[in-house]
């Protein structure tokens, strides 16, 4: 299969998805925006009104953060899962395990654009001016879409092999939830060696700290957080698509 079939492949297979989905609920379409809205305001009403947390401009803080965590925690959870999803299909072709990540993860990042639109206007509507200098989420959208199907691929390997995984998928974004700034500012940590060390090991930590520079805080992207996300990325992407394509026929019969 050449690249740009493949590439269409993908682009359809999400596309469907996204439709089979729209057509299952009521509301259709509308959840794609009342969700991240819905989780957003969950959690700055609990931080703002029962823990007291929180200051100035902390519900557009709060939804940038816990957009992008969205986007990344629903994209690998479904993309971890999509072997197993696809057995039906898996047992009747010879095809890439890699692209059924890859789908997932695509959908996922169709629905997050209406996400990021929801975020926009929010932004706007709270005194926050749209300028070209919002043009640096460019770099950082497509660092966290590789950062993804990287991250995803990589753990569809385990989940099929073993189900049990998913346990460990669900912590391992509860522990992200709570290290990668989404209730709290990084900026904040004193000590500057463990913040360096907390958004060079967290790749996700740095994501959002450069979304919230160059939304909240017209700021500079740090070239070395942004080369560390790409040098996590690219290493999720390789393991992902080895552990895939070497053990094809193995997680075949896994599947059985």
């Amino acid at each position: 299969m050449n690249a740009s079939r493949f590439i269409s492949l993908v682009h359809t297979q999400a596309l469907m998805k996204l439709k089979s989905q729209a057509n299952n609920l009521v509301l259709s379409y509308l959840w794609w925006v009342l969700e991240p809205l819905l989780y957003v305001l969950l959690f700055y009403f609990v931080f703002k009104y029962v823990l007291y947390r929180g200051g100035e401009n902390f519900l557009t803080f709060l939804m940038v953060g816990k957009i992008s965590f969205l986007w990344f925690s629903k994209a690998v959870t479904s993309g971890a899962n999509s072997l197993i999803e696809n057995k039906g299909l898996l047992m009747q072709r010879d095809m890439p395990k890699a692209m059924f990540p890859l789908v997932n993860c695509q959908e996922a990042f169709y629905k997050q654009q209406i996400a990021f639109v929801v975020l926009f206007v929010v932004l706007i509507v709270n005194g926050f001016s749209a300028s070209f200098h919002w043009l640096n989420l460019i770099p950082i959208i497509l660092l966290q879409y590789l950062l993804t199907i990287g991250v995803a691929a990589f753990f569809s390997v385990f989940v099929t092999i073993a189900q049990d995984f998913r346990m460990v998928i669900q912590l391992f974004m509860l522990g992200l939830m709570f290290t990668s700034g989404i209730f709290w500012d990084v900026n904040l940590i004193q000590d500057p060696n463990l913040k360096d060390m907390l958004l060079l090991l967290n790749p996700l930590a740095a994501l959002i700290q450069g979304y919230r520079e160059v939304l909240m805080w017209q700021g500079v992207l740090e070239f070395k957080y942004m080369l560390s996300i790409t040098c996590w990325a690219l290493l999720a992407i390789i393991l992902g698509t080895f552990l895939l394509t070497k053990n094809s026929n193995y997680l075949t019969r896994k599947l059985l």
